[in-house]
């Protein structure tokens, strides 16, 4: 059972019958330089609200980031800034400013964020950083099982799948020996709710988030037992609420991020099916900006750059669930959202002129957005997977990211890489542990 888990997730997008989409060139001028674009602005009819006016003062700062654009067009294309980037990231590797200290306790996080977003930019990491990362993270790692946010913290299930994330992507005999299986299996089932749900740590709350950690790692890891995610699908599917997006717990608001963990991890289920997957569509596709090309996380909210992923990164989930329902509407060239304008978003509006990406206009660049706007331009920029893989890069060509995969959001060679390695490994039987689930429970409560 984990086995066949771990390998359909670590499968390509779609099945192998799918036809490979015909060539598609970009359509110029670009979308955000077309007459009509300006039509796209927010129309308050002249009453103002705190929501209105915030944006209202965004679409003005992207109107200038565009006008500009059009004026200096001299310059003939977009262009990635890569050799800033990487050299952004590459120093966040070594050192790191007093603006970081708020996250010492999300250390692994660091680690994954900077080296994602190198791999998506296809810039090798020398052995001696790999090692020295493995290092870092095994002293995170806690004697009880899973990861803490830095060494000697409690363990927590938001470190634990940056850390398992990022030592996949190093993806040495030195980084997969330093997860301890057994450990992290007897970690999750402390965490597991007898209603399917987990907490995020001992003591923790209760959110998708924590199911969606728990799922990726056991499935990279190859600890899927029988009873883990008993009631587990369930229970995210109650999340899914009236609007068509899943909130954080049942009966919450629709959110970007909690709506994709929530899918991802019924793909990694193989329970996506839970879904109303129609009205989960129609909210996402609506979450894109028509004006700045990028995604909100929200209803009412304003565009930001990182649910380029959380966002855009549901619609390849979407499109293999629909196409294995036979749903005869799918596209077989393009994803269900705009493409060219989220990379438009993120080339013009989204880039540091010193290195590494940020929120919005006006915002200040850091390593979670890097990361984030990364993987969407990523998602954005490949269509298919495997052998039908196609690109629609906007800009030069050496704008092509490496791509991600949209389950685990790291290299879908380092999870093809990660799985096989670990399912040569037998899963660790703990039948005592799923026995103290309940009382672990009790206990918490």
């Amino acid at each position: 059972m984990a086995a066949a888990a771990a390998a359909s997730a670590a499968a390509s997008s779609f099945p192998s019958s799918f036809p490979p989409p015909s060539p598609t060139s970009w359509p110029e001028p670009l979308y955000c330089l077309g007459p009509d674009h300006a039509r796209e602005r927010l129309q308050d009819d002249a009453v103002k609200t705190v929501t209105s006016v915030e944006q209202t003062r965004v679409e003005d700062k992207i109107e200038e980031v565009f006008s500009a654009y059009r004026i200096n067009h001299h310059v003939p294309r977009l262009i990635l800034q890569r050799e800033k980037h990487f050299h952004y990231l590459k120093r966040g590797l070594r050192q790191l400013t007093d603006a970081y200290e708020c996250l010492d306790a999300s250390r692994p996080w660091l680690c994954y964020w900077i080296l994602h977003s190198l791999e998506l930019l296809d810039e090798p990491l020398p052995e001696s950083v790999a090692s020295d990362v493995c290092q870092f993270l095994d002293r995170c790692q806690s004697p009880n099982g899973g990861f803490g946010g830095g060494p000697g913290q409690q363990p927590h299930l938001a470190p634990t799948y940056a850390a398992v994330n990022a030592l996949c992507i190093i993806g040495t005999q030195e980084a997969f020996d330093i997860i301890d299986r057994e450990k992290l299996l007897r970690y999750l089932y402390s965490l597991k709710q007898q209603d399917g749900s987990f907490i995020m740590h001992i003591g923790g709350e209760v959110d998708v988030r924590s199911a969606y950690c728990a799922a990726s790692v056991a499935s990279l890891t190859n600890i899927i037992t029988p009873t883990l995610f008993e009631g587990t699908a369930e229970w995210i599917a109650r999340c899914q609420n009236w609007e068509g997006g899943i909130g954080g717990v049942p009966g919450m608001e629709a959110h970007g991020g909690y709506t994709f963990c929530g899918l991802a991890a019924l793909v990694i289920l193989k329970k996506e099916c839970s879904l109303n997957l129609k009205c989960l569509l129609q909210w996402v596709t609506s979450r894109q900006m028509r004006f700045e090309g990028g995604f909100q996380g929200r209803c009412n909210k304003l565009v930001d750059g990182c649910y380029s992923f959380w966002q855009a990164g549901l619609l390849p989930l979407l499109h293999r669930a629909l196409h294995a329902q036979g749903d005869p509407a799918l596209s077989m060239s393009r994803w269900m959202f705009h493409q060219q304008a989220l990379q438009e978003y993120i080339l013009l509006c989204c880039q540091c002129p010193a290195g590494g990406l940020l929120d919005k206009p006006g915002k200040s660049r850091d390593f979670y957005h890097t990361c984030y706007c990364l993987s969407g331009l990523s998602i954005a920029q490949h269509f298919g997977s495997g052998d039908i893989l196609r690109d629609v890069v906007l800009g030069v060509p050496e704008n092509r990211l490496h791509p991600t995969h949209p389950v685990y959001n790291i290299g879908p060679d380092k999870v093809v890489h990660a799985v096989m390695h670990f399912l040569k490994k037998p899963v660790p039987h703990l039948e005592e542990a799923a026995t103290a689930t309940a009382k672990n429970v009790t206990a918490a409560n």
